[in-house]
């Protein structure tokens, strides 16, 4: 078959060279440095045993990718694999909590690994949390998440249950290495919630501070349908109802930095939108979102906006939008809830963004987006889009085959597209809207 077209590789969401990548993980801030880990494996192959591929930046966007930081260890607790978890800075050191995944084990045992050299590599795992007990029925577990609360630490991990129910478990501890059970988090049995599927269990469990409280981020995870979407709901909540964080196809497995300089930070897992079969003749597969703020609204949903540092991608001037020609990486602004972007590929293939401030939505179609069979096609579509905020209605960010759309009212669709014409590709916008060339920002550390 014709190798890949080449213009599908995002060049500034964090992903690497060949290989996959899913997961992002412990994002931690370092001598004004942050670094963020994510699940990686050498090839485009989900056999082969994940392990912590890291990258790190001085400004959220421009990343420097490393040697992997975490690997299996041969006959250790993750001997195949090292999961989903997140990091604390401790003093000189760098703490890691993680599931360790071992063929035949019932469950991701809670791991703990130390990091003496500023997060570069880690030391010999050990478990810290014990697995659940027979009589718990307990269906999945995997996933810790580690803060610091008050005096102690509170762990918390993704849990599903015989009875059909997603939880969070809660753990607390002194110092990092004895942990106490205290009970669920939040519990909800598998329902839907304005037409989303809250799961089985759930993945990736996240507390987010934010000024109206702290918000639970979960990732939703079905025994018959593997992967849902990202879903929140107040911690406080009695009885959550969880709705979706983002509302495109392609937006999983959410990670949150809750302390950074400039507030609490989100990524998450770009997936792919195209066959299986796509992705391993191409080589690579998976990329990182944009750094995103996050704030509660009023309705308690959890709504997201490009860092500002994602600004310092743009090149040159703005210029206008309807009719320009663009490459493969661009922002496109709309400052007015109306009317529609096309994007123009080529002959007979095009995606679209429609804005309707009747209806307060904005929709992705990227049913045309690809000539290519293999290409996932669908419409979705955000609610509440938009607000009187004074940010622009509508940013669109287009990296190669990544597509990001925000909203003023911190409504989020993110997608993937895989046109076979290369670039230059037209742009059709409404009067007022302008383009910014984007730079490319991914780097690889030489040693």
């Amino acid at each position: 078959m014709a190798p890949a077209p080449a213009h599908h590789l995002p060049q500034y969401h964090l992903r690497t060279p060949r290989g996959y990548v899913n997961d992002p993980n412990g994002p931690v801030e370092l001598a004004g440095a942050t670094h963020l880990y994510f699940q990686s494996r050498p090839r485009a192959d989900r056999a082969v045993p994940v392990e912590w591929g890291h990258a790190s930046s001085a400004d959220l966007v421009r990343w420097t990718l490393h040697r992997p930081a975490m690997a299996p260890v041969p006959g250790g607790p993750d001997s195949d694999g090292c999961w989903s978890g997140n990091t604390l800075a401790d003093g000189d050191e760098v703490v890691a909590f993680y599931s360790g995944k071992r063929a035949g084990d019932a469950y991701q045992s809670v791991l703990r690994a130390v990091s003496t050299d500023g997060g570069a590599t880690f030391g010999a795992p050990r478990q810290v949390v014990a697995d659940p007990a027979d009589d718990e029925q307990v269906t999945m577990f995997r996933d810790p998440f580690v803060f610091r609360d008050g005096d102690a630490l509170t762990l918390v991990v993704g849990s599903g249950r015989a009875d059909g129910s997603a939880a969070i478990r809660r753990y607390r501890s002194r110092d990092g290495l004895a942990w106490e059970q205290s009970g669920d988090a939040a519990r909800l049995a598998r329902t839907t919630v304005e037409g989303e599927d809250t799961g089985d269990a759930w993945e990736c469990p996240q507390i987010v501070p934010t000024d109206a409280g702290e918000v639970a981020v979960v990732s939703a995870w079905t025994f018959d349908g593997g992967i849902g979407h990202v879903l929140s709901f107040p911690l406080a909540d009695g009885t959550p109802a969880p709705r979706r964080v983002d509302h495109g196809a392609n937006f999983y497995a959410a990670s949150v930095l809750r302390e950074h300089s400039t507030g609490p930070v989100l990524w998450g897992w770009i997936t792919e939108g195209r066959a299986d079969a796509a992705w391993q003749e191409a080589g690579w597969a998976g990329a990182i979102s944009l750094p995103r703020r996050v704030w509660s609204a009023p309705d308690g949903t959890l709504r997201t906006a490009p860092h500002p540092a994602v600004d310092a991608l743009r090149t040159g001037g703005a210029r206008s939008a309807d009719g320009a020609r663009i490459g493969a990486r661009a922002e496109i602004v709309v400052p007015a809830a109306s009317g529609a972007v096309r994007l123009d590929f080529g002959p007979d293939e095009y995606c679209t963004i429609e804005l309707d401030p009747a209806a307060g939505t904005v929709a992705f179609d990227r049913t045309h987006a690809s000539l290519d069979a293999r290409a996932h096609r669908d419409r979705a579509v955000a609610p509440d889009a938009f607000d009187d905020s004074g940010r622009a209605a509508v940013r669109v960010f287009l990296d190669g085959s990544v597509v990001e759309i925000f909203t003023s009212a911190g409504r989020s669709l993110t997608s993937r597209v895989y046109p076979l014409a290369a670039p230059e590709w037209t742009v059709r916008a409404p009067a007022g809207a302008v383009v910014h060339d984007l730079a490319a920002a991914i780097g690889t550390d030489a040693s």
